[in-house]
């Protein structure tokens, strides 16, 4: 009897401790930050993922649509309308009209900012006790922020070496953390996600901090180079042809009536008809030129299995916010267009993914589109900093991650200003004689999409995406719609108002609309 009474007494103690130790395990998690991977590719539009709706039928990314499965998908994201202004907006929370400083001189992309008026973020988290790292691309002015903005970095600097540029894929010289650059073999894409799970398994970083990794993949940037081991992937495929590859595209202002980049071989196929560049050459094919743009992103998928590989077995993965996106989108053949810039969804519309197991729900969707300033807010708010440390025109989304159905009544805003930014963005009239896409803004309020091109006497363009997600009817030209049409403007001009754009009370009149 006695030695049941002692073994009772034993047990209980060992649960009372197992239960202290349990209790003290989840309030160190609960005061634990969490780590901070941001996945951010280049040009790859939301028809290379096959989790959405819309997707190239041929293309396959399970590891991809892993990562939908696992947390939060947003239906349509618009991060900016290319390269360096939707890096810009990441790091700064601003939109490029509110980017001080940041200037595009000499030979292309070569850029220049001054840090004190163009602060990045990073930097800010590096003082509130995370370790910061940066892999891959950098578009965002010559001076990449070591030791200001990243505790480590990888970084194959386009502004810096603009003889280098074109290697998306192979030959870079990549920096290693601030010293000389070298020269790097091997596929990018491949090289990139190596570092990264270094990166991730502790190699080169502080252990005891928390930390955030901006991996910067080129891919699916052209020229449009797969790995060898994807060469022949997605034989005999069937590219749709867009029905405005050609023109007259109806309803759209003149510099997309004048797209010609495209003509028809003997064939009758589209073929690219541009003089040719680094990114592509003349006569190419649409559907060859789609089929190795998806090659290229067969290697991104493998990498995002790689880093989850390598967050589950170092035992991160509960802890880690994954944050899965695009630069923009790229259009292929959609309103004549063959790259990005353009204000429609299939020149700009990035994929995004949120995943973080235990906290974000698993297997959803939310319809609320969101933007490229959206993302600093958002982070700052997940990681638990209720602060911003400037102004920052997005918003934090951290309330969708938690509940993706939630009523929102914010619009969202993107912009075009080309390669201005700032105050030089203030007088539309003088935007840059570079820039091939004249300067626009847009918003979304739910389905509705509102764009006007800041050019004298042109026509707004209103689109209800529910019922023509291709943008094809513009019903800013229909008198039925005058009210809708006469709501998103004055819903644009206030959201330009909020985020104080300098050119807001200069844009050109849009031309008067049938009534």
């Amino acid at each position: 009897m006695l030695t049941c009474i002692r073994v009772s007494r034993n047990v209980a103690i060992l649960l009372a401790v197992f239960a202290f130790v349990g209790a003290a395990h989840a309030q160190d998690k609960a005061k634990k930050k969490p780590n901070i991977l941001f996945i951010y590719t280049d040009d790859q539009s939301f028809r290379t993922l096959s989790c959405y709706p819309g997707a190239y039928p041929f293309a396959k990314t399970p590891n991809i649509d892993k990562l939908a499965k696992m947390g939060v998908r947003f239906q349509a994201t618009y991060n900016g309308s290319w390269c360096a202004p939707s890096r810009a907006s990441v790091l700064t929370g601003r939109h490029p009209f509110g980017v001080e400083s940041m200037t595009f001189k000499g030979q292309y992309p070569s850029s220049s900012y001054d840090p004190e008026q163009c602060r990045y973020w990073p930097s800010v988290f590096r003082r509130l006790g995370y370790f910061t790292g940066q892999i891959g691309k950098w578009h965002t002015g010559a001076d990449a922020g070591f030791g200001r903005d990243w505790d480590y970095q990888r970084v194959w600097n386009r502004p810096k070496h603009p003889d280098n540029a074109p290697a998306y894929y192979k030959t870079q010289l990549i920096s290693f953390n601030g010293a000389k650059e070298k020269e790097v073999t091997g596929y990018s894409t491949d090289n990139y996600t190596d570092w990264a799970v270094d990166f991730i398994n502790g190699k080169e970083r502080d252990k005891e901090k928390p930390w955030f990794l901006w991996l910067c993949y080129g891919a699916t940037h052209g020229p449009f180079t797969p790995a060898e081991r994807h060469k022949n992937a997605y034989p005999d495929i069937k590219v749709d042809v867009p029905k405005d590859i050609f023109g007259p595209r109806e309803g759209k202002p003149a510099y997309v009536q004048k797209l010609d980049v495209w003509a028809k071989n003997k064939k009758g196929e589209p073929v690219y008809k541009g003089k040719g560049d680094y990114q592509d050459k003349e006569g190419v094919t649409l559907t060859e030129g789609v089929r190795q743009y998806n090659q290229c992103a067969m290697a991104i998928d493998e990498g995002v299995a790689r880093l989850l590989q390598a967050l589950e077995a170092s035992g991160q993965l509960e802890n880690t916010l994954i944050i899965f996106t695009s630069d923009q989108g790229y259009s292929w053949g959609f309103h004549g267009f063959r790259h990005k810039l353009g204000p429609y969804d299939d020149t700009i519309r990035s994929p995004l993914i949120f995943v973080m197991p235990g906290t974000i729900p698993a297997g959803k969707t939310c319809d609320v589109p969101a933007s490229g300033v959206d993302f600093a807010p958002t982070i700052f708010g997940f990681a638990g900093f209720k602060e911003l440390p400037w102004k920052m025109h997005g918003r934090d989304l951290t309330p969708l991650l938690k509940d993706p159905g939630k009523q929102w009544q914010e619009p969202m805003l993107i912009t075009h200003t080309g390669r201005s930014f700032g105050k030089d963005t203030h007088d539309p009239s003088k935007m840059d004689a570079l820039d091939t896409v004249p300067w626009w803004v847009a918003t979304r309020d739910g389905k509705t999409k509102y764009i006007r091109t800041l050019v004298e006497n042109e026509i707004e363009e209103l689109y209800d995406l529910q019922a023509d997600p291709f943008e094809l009817t513009n019903l800013a030209l229909r008198p039925e719609h005058r009210a809708t049409l006469d709501r998103m403007r004055t819903l644009t001009v206030a959201e330009l108002r909020r985020c104080e754009a300098g050119f807001v009370d200069k844009m050109p009149r849009p031309k008067t609309q049938a009534r």
